[in-house]
């Protein structure tokens, strides 16, 4: 079995043992209706059952047996895991973070190698890559189809046009 970090418990919420967690995903409503066990840990042993609802972008999260502000608090900062058995089949064109994560960024135009993608994060538009150059500088390319051309996850690279001006 395969672990995914899918978030993190930032604060406890109510009185009745709930717990908010920063969702790593754009898609918190599919997580939240088919969020059923969560683990603790990346080697999938600290097992928890669960129910869960949004709010606001975050996950309420109800942990079996945590039913007391005391109990909950104790889960602050935890990282949240799924089975990787447990992700949706994505459609074409999509990808999860953690496939992209250290792929080798080429430009289109003339082969040669950029850097290696570092971080995805969304800036309220679009998902922005952050990539490490050859020269370990940081740069940031906006994920849309204008500047990402190719995503082949076998052959570990991401073909990109940079436009002018964006490095």
């Amino acid at each position: 079995m395969q672990s995914v970090l899918i978030g993190q418990i930032v604060n406890v919420h109510g009185i009745k043992g709930e717990v908010k967690v920063y969702p790593y995903t754009d898609d918190v409503n599919s997580l939240a209706k088919k969020l059923k066990v969560i683990y603790l840990d990346e080697n999938l042993k600290e097992k928890y059952d669960v129910s869960c609802r949004v709010q606001k972008n975050m996950l309420l999260v109800k942990i079996s047996g945590v039913d007391t502000v005391e109990k909950a608090e104790t889960f602050r900062n935890k990282n949240v895991y799924i089975n990787e058995e447990n992700l949706d089949k994505l459609e074409e064109d999509s990808y999860y973070i953690k496939d992209l994560i250290g792929l080798e960024v080429i430009d289109i135009n003339n082969n040669a190698v950029i850097g290696k993608l570092d971080y995805v994060f969304n800036n309220g538009a679009n998902d922005v890559y952050e990539v490490t150059t050859l020269e370990n500088k940081k740069v940031y390319l906006p994920a849309i189809k204008q500047v990402i051309k190719k995503v082949d996850i076998k052959a570990r690279k991401i073909y990109v046009e940079i436009m002018e001006g964006l490095i």
